[in-house]
């Protein structure tokens, strides 16, 4: 999918529907913070949220009092909904807007979050461009933490066809970069309580 046809129908999902009216809103994102934990991170590690929108894990960082934290997402109106929502913690957060297949990180981090993005990228050449920016954008010994529907998840969501993963297929696309710690299946209630499947990765960078 086109960046700008990509953008658009995320601005036009968040700008027509509320928080609690998407599939994958989630009132505590208790799979990421645990994968997190996992990690060994601590208040000073940088940690990236790739297609964080308007989920409600940031507002978990900052309560758990973590100080380098970044939120990106297509959606600058998904993002103003988080921004709204932290009030004046808003300040303590980096927020970007931007696609991030073609976005370029300007640091390393040492956590790189994403969950119910990755997925949506059924097209190889987007998957590929994701992953170079994914292996630029995590320091060595940093980590991964990739969240997708499970092979017995949706095919589509929002209206999108997703491409679906167990942990063995995730790590082949993301290559040998990422060499895999731990994974997780996940049973995901949306707001008007159906199930979806999720698996949850989790990987560290490693050098080549």
């Amino acid at each position: 999918m086109a960046h700008t046809t990509r953008q658009a129908h995320w601005e036009n999902v968040y700008t027509s529907k509320g928080e609690s009216e998407v599939s994958w809103f989630q009132e505590n994102p208790a799979p990421s913070l645990e994968l997190i934990a996992r990690t060994g991170a601590t208040s000073t590690s940088a940690i990236i949220d790739i297609g964080g929108g308007a989920s409600r894990l940031v507002d978990r960082l900052v309560e758990g009092g973590f100080v380098d934290i970044t939120v990106l997402d297509l959606s600058g109106a998904a993002l103003e909904a988080a921004r709204a929502r932290l009030g004046a913690h808003a300040g303590r957060v980096n927020w970007v807007v931007a696609d991030a297949t073609e976005w370029e990180p300007a640091r390393p981090y040492d956590i790189w979050h994403d969950r119910a993005a990755f997925h949506f990228l059924t097209d190889p050449n987007d998957r590929a461009a994701y992953v170079a920016r994914l292996t630029r954008g995590v320091r060595m010994g940093g980590y991964a933490i990739i969240a997708t529907f499970a092979l017995d998840g949706p095919e589509k969501c929002s209206g999108l066809p997703v491409a679906r993963y167990d942990n063995a297929s995730l790590g082949s696309v993301l290559g040998p970069a990422f060499e895999p710690v731990h994974t997780m299946r996940h049973e995901h209630a949306t707001p008007w309580n159906s199930r979806q499947i999720f698996q949850f990765s989790l990987f560290r960078r490693v050098a080549l």
